[in-house]
C-alpha cells in the first residue's frame, strides 16, 4: 500500500521522535559547527574555545573570582579549573588567594592576556562573516537562545 506524498511528509513533520523534529538536536549540532568555526582562528592565538570564553570574561570584568567567572559561563569549578591553569601556564592570567576571603581565588590579566583582546576582535568579525547574518539577526537569535536558556534554568536544569 503506497501514501500520498503529502500524508508521508505531514507524518515525518509531526513524528515527535525524528532527529530532523528535534530542537535539542538543532541546537547541539549548531554549537558543534560554531565551536568548530572557532577552532582554527583560534588555535592561531594559541587558545580553545573554552579559554576563549573564560577570556571573554576577563576582557569584559577583569579580578573576578572563579566563581563568578563560572556562574557567567554555566561551568562548575571542576571544569573550569584545569582550564585556568593552562591560560595561566601560557602566561595570560594569575590566580590569587583572595585576602579578605582565602576560599575565594581571583582570576586578573597579564598584560599579555591583556593584549590578547585586540587580537581576538578578529576572531568574532571571521565567524559572523561565515554566518552571513546582520548584527539585529545576530542580536534576535541570541536575545531568543536567552530566553530558552533562561526557561530551562528556572526549570532546574542549570
Amino acid at each position: 500500500m503506497s501514501y500520498p506524498v503529502d500524508t508521508v511528509e505531514t507524518e515525518q513533520a509531526t513524528d515527535p521522535l525524528l532527529l530532523d523534529n528535534q530542537l535539542c538536536y538543532a541546537l547541539y549540532a549548531a554549537a558543534h559547527r560554531m565551536t568548530k568555526s572557532y577552532r582554527p582562528l583560534l588555535e592561531r592565538l594559541g587558545l580553545t574555545y573554552p579559554q576563549y570564553l573564560v577570556l571573554l570574561v576577563l576582557w569584559e570584568q577583569d579580578g573576578v573570582t572563579v566563581s563568578e567567572i563560572g556562574r557567567r559561563l554555566r561551568l562548575d569549578s571542576g571544569t573550569l579549573t584545569p582550564v585556568l591553569k593552562r591560560l595561566e601556564s601560557a602566561g595570560f592570567l594569575v590566580r590569587t588567594r583572595r585576602q579578605s576571603d582565602e576560599r575565594e581565588v581571583e582570576i586578573a590579566l597579564t598584560p599579555q592576556g591583556a593584549a590578547l583582546r585586540s587580537e581576538a576582535v578578529t576572531v568574532r568579525e571571521s565567524v559572523m562573516c561565515q554566518l552571513e547574518l546582520s548584527e539585529p539577526e545576530i542580536r534576535a537569535l541570541r536575545k531568543d537562545l536567552g530566553v530558552l536558556i533562561e526557561r530551562l534554568s528556572v526549570n532546574g536544569n542549570d
